[in-house]
């Protein structure tokens, strides 16, 4: 129930809570599927950080005095599984790649979003312990988002373009090959229709038959 703008904070560090548990679940799938290797490093790397953030929500709901466990964050669980979908798709590797770093940043919005309002939150009720702690974790999040650009700016976004670039010439040799073959075929098809010549063979001469001529 929510009757005060203490009830929010609690919940939205609940909620907090929520995700960053599912997060630890997701990261080790996602570095996996990883092919860049400072792809897989940010979310190996992010993944010691998410065990240090829940710590800390963990420290924040003791110092108000309340359960870190709460209702299961839907929108972490919908993001996860976009991911999940990604992760599962089959494709080139840089266009994964690609696609896992839009699924990233959702879930780095996600949280920035919810760790600043509950900041903001914790600094009007007078909770300097508690915004001390979430102010950590959302500079954090904020430069896991910026490391995320990064990757997809330097390396990866070129190279997923370049993959598709690679396929579509690919598709047009292959198109230009097999419009080949069928004049070949074509042309092999006529050869067989025209019989050969004998040596010394003359063309037999087409009778024309004359109309006769009646007499009377």
């Amino acid at each position: 129930m929510l009757n005060s703008l203490r009830d929010v904070l609690n919940e939205s560090i609940q909620d907090l809570y929520s995700a960053e548990i599912q997060l630890l679940k997701a990261l080790p799938r996602m570095a996996k599927a990883a092919s860049e290797p400072q792809l897989k490093e940010a979310f190996t790397a992010h993944l010691e950080q998410t065990r240090n953030q829940a710590t800390r929500l963990e420290k924040a709901c003791e110092h108000l005095g309340i359960k870190a466990k709460g209702k299961t964050c839907a929108a972490m669980k919908g993001l996860l599984e976009e991911g999940a979908e990604v992760i599962a798709e089959k494709g080139a590797a840089a266009a994964k790649d690609a696609a896992m770093i839009v699924a990233a940043q959702k879930v780095e919005h996600y949280e920035i979003a919810g760790y600043g309002a509950a900041c903001t939150f914790a600094k009007i009720l007078g909770e300097e312990e508690v915004a001390g702690l979430l102010t950590e974790t959302l500079a954090e999040e904020k430069a896991a988002d910026e490391k995320l650009n990064e990757i997809a700016e330097s390396t990866v976004n070129d190279e997923a373009n370049s993959e598709e670039q690679d396929t579509e010439e690919d598709t047009e040799a292959g198109d230009d090959d097999a419009a080949e073959e069928d004049d070949d075929e074509g042309e092999e098809d006529e050869d067989e229709a025209v019989a050969p010549k004998r040596k010394g063979e003359v063309p037999a001469k087409k009778s024309v038959s004359k109309p006769g001529t009646n007499k009377r």
